[in-house]
């Protein structure tokens, strides 16, 4: 594969977390006939592996070093100037760390939620993994494409085949729309290549730090800006996209769910941090207000839509893109604390849905449905599910010493008091939407506590006159690792915060621009080191 660069062993690691669920898929289509619960022991193991893999990845980085760390770079097609190019950085550190801790709980978790064909599901599931922490770590735009599409492939069987009544619905829905927005950013990104070689002397480079070093030309920024922007606002997804995630939701699997929640939904905001926004920060700053607008839309409307729900996986459905808005919220705040924030509250959405979804596959496979209205009093039935609900509820409305707070907290701080706001809409602008934005955790606590009560409280009652069994050993054990996290991540945060300072603040240089606007940035640097 070449030399490693930049990390020694740690480079190797860093391959290894990329590479070893796609080598454990290869063996489960080679290996003899084994049995289901071999197979889930298997992946179980292989992906534990990774997960300790990246957390020793996560306490050697060095937030102080700048750039990508532990890289290897390894031309691959010269001639179009593309490379194998991987590396560790404060953007990508912490979903990196969060796709390999939900891996093998994936599996703990739903170890019965499958039942047929154990087997291929394992691989997909493994295959997927690998996808999704390529995307994270890839430093050259075409090999992110090419993992950007390759999660689609996985994630489309699984639903397809393990789905509910309209899991064909459902997945040509989720296919329809995230290709339409891939295909639009396969042209931006080819058209943004062609227009930096054109300056360069025709020397082709996908490189992320090529692409950035000579951004597009003024007049092309917008129309590039929009395709990449709609492709991100689509896997995010942000309103009025969003139709398409609700029926995912539903039709999927336990472990589908899990993961588009916990990890797949990131890929957006993701996205926009690391691509989306510092490519074109002409057209960033032009259409700033806009976005703000959109993302505080999103908070509230997919709140209130949430509140509406009778469908449990549906509720929790509603409130990702709730939840989500506030990543995009403190993205466009372009202020150190609200930035923090955004990559805090990915984080954290990933812990606290998963764990989430994880508690209505586990009920859903006692009662065997999912509407709210046939469930009742689950607290005098099952007190262990009960309480690790209730848990998972104030994690999700931001309660102080959880990891929702933090990143909520650090989002508003972001645009209340942030100054790019103001700079590039005025001074009521930002002060507005920052309320309306505050609003949904009010709304967030109205709908998460209303489930809550209706499903933990009041009469008994169970689907088909069946009493709930409360958590098995294994669940409460997949139950409390997730949110022993969430507590780790609420409580004490300046570890994290720490490691993802540096990219942050590049964020932040980067959006800003010329000196003109080193007001915001010298504003929003305050925040932090008074903290």
């Amino acid at each position: 594969m070449g030399d490693p660069v930049d990390g020694g062993m740690h480079a190797l690691l860093l391959n290894l977390v990329l590479w070893l669920p796609l080598a454990g898929a290869a063996a489960l289509a080679l290996l003899p006939r084994l049995s289901d619960d071999a197979v889930r022991r298997f992946s179980t193991a292989l992906l534990a592996v990774q997960c300790v893999s990246a957390f020793l990845l996560y306490r050697a980085f060095d937030p102080a070093a700048p750039g990508g760390q532990f890289a290897t770079v390894v031309p691959w097609i010269a001639d179009w100037g593309v490379t194998y190019h991987v590396a560790l950085d404060g953007t990508n550190l912490l979903l990196v760390t969060l796709t390999a801790f939900l891996g093998p709980l994936v599996v703990l978790g739903a170890w019965t939620a499958i039942a047929s064909q154990v087997r291929l599901f394992h691989a997909l599931l493994l295959v997927l993994q690998c996808t999704m922490v390529g995307a994270l770590v890839a430093q050259d735009l075409f090999l992110f494409y090419l993992f950007w599409e390759a999660m689609l492939i996985p994630m489309f069987l699984m639903i397809g085949i393990w789905g509910g009544a309209r899991r064909r619905y459902a997945t040509v829905k989720f296919v329809l729309y995230t290709a339409f927005g891939s295909i639009l950013m396969l042209g931006a990104v080819l058209v943004l290549v062609l227009a930096r070689a054109e300056g360069a002397g025709g020397t082709l480079s996908f490189a992320f730090a090529d692409l950035l070093a000579a951004p597009a030309p003024a007049a092309l920024q917008p129309w590039l800006f929009a395709a990449f922007a709609l492709a991100f606002a689509i896997k995010v997804p942000m309103v009025p996209l969003h139709t398409w995630l609700p029926d995912a939701h539903v039709e999927a699997p336990t472990p589908g769910s899990v993961i588009l929640a916990g990890v797949l939904l990131k890929m957006g905001t993701y996205g926009f941090m690391k691509l989306g926004f510092p490519l074109f920060p002409d057209a960033v700053r032009a259409h700033t207000p806009l976005f703000m607008t959109l993302a505080v839309v999103s908070i509230v409307w997919g709140a209130c839509l949430a509140l509406v729900q009778g469908d449990i996986k549906k509720i929790i459905a509603y409130s990702s893109i709730s939840h989500l808005g506030y990543v995009m919220l403190g993205l466009l705040s372009n202020d150190l604390a609200g930035v923090q924030g955004a990559v805090v509250q990915m984080a954290s959405h990933g812990l606290v849905a998963a764990g989430l979804f994880l508690l209505v596959g586990m009920v859903y496979e006692r009662g065997h449905t999912r509407e709210l209205a046939a469930y009742g009093g689950l607290a005098r039935q099952a007190p262990a599910y009960a309480l690790a609900f209730l848990l998972f509820t104030l994690a999700s409305v931001g309660l102080p010493g959880t990891s929702g707070f933090t990143g909520e907290f650090l989002v508003l701080l972001g645009a209340f008091t942030g100054a790019w706001p103001r700079h590039v809409a005025g001074d009521s602008f930002p002060l507005v939407l920052a309320i309306a934005a505050a609003s949904g955790v009010v709304l967030g606590a109205l709908y998460m506590l209303r489930f809550a009560l209706t499903f933990l409280f009041g009469p008994v009652k169970a689907p088909h006159d069946t009493p709930i069994t409360d958590l098995t050993l294994r669940e409460r054990g997949v139950l409390g690792v997730l949110f022993a996290a969430v507590l780790w991540m609420g409580l004490f945060p300046a570890g994290a915060l720490r490691k993802t300072e540096g990219a942050a603040r590049a964020f932040q240089e980067r959006i800003a621009g010329a000196p003109a606007h080193a007001a915001a940035v010298t504003r929003s640097r305050g925040h932090v080191d008074a903290r």
